[in-house]
This record gives structure tokens, sequence and C-alpha cells, in this order.
């Protein structure tokens, strides 16, 4: 479980970029990080990997502190960033130099995703396109087994096939005992696989739930006229709005991560506010 409790955290010289965030994700989760540039999603991804110190506060992965890189934490962690080198290597010297930090490492699956990605072990890694290596390195993130995946937008560079391929595996490979978050800007190459939301904002957690809780207390529409009285956000479109509003129906909302995401950045109190009502109105 990752647990962080009022953690504050700046770089030097500058005003504090977090504030007494509190965070909890429990095993079994995909969960999506979402926040505006500059909103600190990759810092905090550092923060959790213990790439970087927080000022104030603790943050616990399976109650081990990251900061510490212990092999134990070490070898149940596996942190893709958005930005990335890799050596003059084959991927066949790469998966012999670094599989043997997770013992757990399942090759058979790692040489599957290369085959599903269309990619070889005798590929160079500085000789192949920007979005094969970002195959690579996604075939043995999934393929280390670890307990914890930290994938910051692991979407980017990767063409159509390669997407769905990709959402395909990592839908794959959760378990009960897995947690994976998703920092991401492409919400929509990966909202049918993220099942938890957590936004960033102002330095905060803006907002975090659940989806399929989230589909029972809000709703998601298109109209051509609005009741002001009931709608929490609204967009303009073509032929009306789009709107946000409480649901009020006994069925679930298909969820528009996008018009959530632009309703708790202008509207938090209000969309905050569905989720502290008693639970029975919606059992």
């Amino acid at each position: 479980m990752l647990k962080i409790t009022n953690l504050a955290f700046s770089y030097t010289d500058k005003p504090d970029l977090f504030e007494g965030i509190n965070l909890k994700i429990v095993p079994g989760r995909i969960c999506g990080l979402l926040g505006k540039n500059g909103a600190g999603k990759t810092t905090l991804l550092r923060i959790i990997t213990g790439l970087l110190f927080p000022k104030n506060g603790t943050c616990l992965v399976d109650n081990k502190t990251p900061t510490k890189r212990h092999p134990s934490f070490l070898k149940e962690i596996f942190f893709l960033p958005e930005e990335f080198y890799l050596p003059e290597l084959t991927i066949a010297q790469y998966l012999k130099i670094y599989a043997p930090f997770y013992p757990r490492f399942k090759k058979d699956a790692f040489l599957a995703y290369l085959h599903e990605f269309d990619l070889s072990l005798n590929e160079n890694l500085q000789e192949i396109s920007h979005g094969q290596k970002k195959k690579t390195l996604l075939a043995f993130a999934l393929a280390t087994d670890c307990k914890l995946l930290l994938l910051d937008e692991p979407s980017n560079g990767l063409d159509i096939p390669s997407k769905s391929q990709f959402r395909k595996l990592l839908a794959s490979v959760l378990t009960e005992e897995k947690t994976i978050i998703l920092s991401t800007h492409q919400v929509r190459d990966l909202e049918n696989l993220i099942d938890t939301i957590v936004i960033l904002d102002n330095g905060k957690i803006a907002f975090q739930q659940p989806v399929d809780e989230i589909a029972r207390r809000i709703s998601f529409n298109e109209v051509r006229d609005i009741d002001i009285k009931k709608v929490l956000y609204r967009e303009k479109i073509l032929d009306g709005y789009k709107v946000v509003s409480e649901n009020e129906s006994k069925f679930e909302s298909p969820v528009d991560f996008e018009l959530l995401f632009n309703a708790v950045l202008a509207e938090p109190e209000k969309i905050n506010a569905l989720f502290l009502e008693k639970r029975g109105k919606y059992e």
C-alpha cells in the first residue's frame, strides 16, 4: 500500500510545490494521476521512488521509506519516466544486465511482450526509434512483476496500434497485489483502464475517488438547455453544453474524464461535496 501523510516538498529557492499532501492507494488498483503542466505529477512519482526527498511529512510504500532505497524496496518498484536514456546495447544485453535486479522477472512474458510490439532481442537500443525504445521499456516494466509500477506518460510516443497493445498488456498484469500509477495528459488513451482518479492542483490532492463511485454520484451529459440550479459545471459546445451534475438516478453514468478534470479544477468544493454525503442515498 502507498501512504503519503502531510507531505510538503519544494525545489531549492522556490516556493513549496506541495503543501500537506495526503494520499492512500491500495493494491489492485490502476490509478490515473492527473494535473496541469507544472502541477507536480512527475515530482510526486520521484518522491514515491525515493529519488526526491520531502521537506516534511512521510511517504511509505508497504511500510518502507523510499528515500532509504533499501534493496527490499527497490526490487518491488519500477519507475518509467517520460524522458529516459538507454545505453548502446541490444535488447538481449539489456535484459541480461537489468533483469537480475527483479527476482520475479518473467523472461517468457518479456519475450511475448516484445513479440506483441513487433520487436526482437537483436535490436540495438541506440538504433531504434523513440517509440520502439518506449515499447521495449514498457515490456520490461510489465515483465518485472513488481508490486508497484509508476509510469509517467506511458502512451506518449506510441502509435495507435501500440497504444491498443499496451492497454491490453497492462490490463493483463494487474493483480490484487499490484499497484499501478499512470501519470498522463493523454487520459483518453487510458481511461478504460483507470479505476481510481487522483487530481493534483495548487500543491494539494484536489480530488481522489474510485471511478465506480464517481459514476454513481456524478452525471455527465450533453444538453441543449441547462438548469443552472442543478448544474455543477458546464462547458459550451456547438449544439449546447457539456454538463456535470449530481447523479440522481439509480444508474451509473459513463465517466467523462476530461470533463471531470475541468470540473474539479473549476469547482473543487462542489464536486467533492457530493462524496461527503451519506452513502445510503446511493446504495
